[in-house]
């Protein structure tokens, strides 16, 4: 019988294996990059804004014009041209001069400071201003956002919409990225039905399938949903055979406890796969058994779909992650209070499904619905797994534990 381990345990031999897939990269375009993983440095070539703008529509002019300017008596500046975005000016600002500018719009030779239209009365060629105005005021510098040198990107980051912003702001059509690791997803059991056949009597739908996919999708993966196989170690082990020659991982659900109808561990064996662990100190998700055959893993997780998605969250995920080629492996980890007491012992970890709340500038975690390892309404809006120590007692609201915001 194997051991078994903490859930720090399990997650750190997971994540050290030696197995990663070989890195492949691909170019795409642009618009095809989000949640993309880059697989390059990417540097600045230019300045963004790439010239000094006007930040809104108004009048540019030289500031020293307006030294000694009231109310009662205005600088009066007289105007040559009118720059709209796009529009290169015709004409230097010398003294006495100003020109009307849009947003957007470069700032003319001479000119070292703007004014919005608002804040002053104007005709058709004259403009006045109403108080002195310092040089180099309102003006958005070339520059002012990135200069040229500034490292963009980073190998391993997860290309968000920022990052496609700023390398839109540099011209940039394509991306090297890597690629895509592919993992199968099996559920197993006799019971499931796939969704949208008729439900048989005594069934349920194969929901796991498409839970686990949805979340591998999430940080970069391409899932592939190889529906279910009934409880047969035989007929499993010739599925998960044929899924890690087409795939780089293969992900089960069910049948990794200790029933008589749990043939996880016999599969592995029957496939001559190395197990590496089986069952760690987890409610839920502890029905966990992963394994490595020919340099790929199994994970085979809880038939419970609370319990599976908790399994992966804690202990598979920084290793899917790593398969990804990203940097950001592991979830960011903050302290929290209790919003409410929690009323049972935890003699595993425990982990809860909650939402982050902030009230005077505290953060609470509060428990979101059914904890149950079978109910995964509690997942919906779910921001933070709360981790209640193994051995922990019952807790009272405001004990501080530590919370993973996923």
């Amino acid at each position: 019988m194997l051991k078994e381990l903490s859930t720090d345990e399990a997650c750190k031999i997971l994540f050290d294996l030696d197995v990663c897939i070989p890195c492949r990269i691909e170019e795409v375009l642009l618009d095809q990059a989000l949640h993309r993983v880059i697989a390059m440095t990417i540097v600045a070539q230019t300045d963004v804004p790439p010239f000094d703008r006007s930040p809104f529509d108004g009048f540019a002019f030289r500031g020293e014009d307006t030294v000694g300017a009231t109310s009662e008596n205005p600088a009066v500046l007289k105007v040559i041209e009118e720059i709209p975005a796009g529009k290169l000016p015709l004409h230097k600002i010398t003294p006495g001069y100003a020109a009307k500018i849009l947003t957007g719009a470069p700032i003319p030779e001479g000119a070292n400071a703007t004014i919005k239209y608002e804040l002053t009365s104007f005709s058709d060629d004259t403009v006045n201003i109403f108080k002195k105005i310092r040089p180099n005021t309102d003006i958005v510098r070339a520059g002012t956002d990135v200069k040229p040198g500034k490292a963009l990107t980073y190998p391993g980051q997860l290309i968000t919409a920022p990052v496609i912003s700023s390398l839109a702001n540099q011209g940039c059509p394509r991306v090297d990225v890597f690629c895509k690791p592919r993992i199968s997803v099996i559920s197993t059991g006799s019971e499931l039905c796939e969704v949208g056949e008729p439900l048989r009597p005594a069934a349920i739908y194969n929901s796991n399938v498409h839970t686990i996919s949805a979340y591998l999708n999430d940080v970069g993966v391409e899932a592939i949903n190889r529906g279910s196989v009934p409880d047969d170690p035989d007929e499993i082990a010739q599925e998960v055979s044929l899924a890690l020659l087409q795939t780089d991982m293969v992900i089960t659900t069910g049948g990794a406890s200790v029933g008589d109808y749990d043939w996880a561990v016999t599969a592995m064996e029957k496939l001559d796969a190395r197990i590496l662990f089986w069952k760690a100190s987890l409610r839920p998700g502890g029905a966990i058994l992963v394994a490595e055959k020919a340099g790929k893993v199994v994970i085979s997780l809880s038939g419970n779909p609370a319990a599976a998605v908790i399994g992966l969250l804690r202990i598979g995920m920084p290793y899917i992650k790593k398969l990804c080629r990203r940097v950001d492996c592991f979830y960011p980890e903050i302290s929290v209070a209790l919003r409410r007491p929690l009323k049972k012992s935890s003699p595993k970890m425990r982990i809860l499904r909650g939402t982050l709340e902030i009230e005077d500038g505290k953060a609470y975690f509060a428990e979101a619905g059914n904890q149950g390892s079978e109910t995964t309404s509690s997942l919906v809006g779910c921001d933070l797994l709360g981790e209640i120590p193994m051995g922990s007692p019952p807790l009272p609201a405001g004990t501080i534990i530590k919370a993973y915001r996923i």
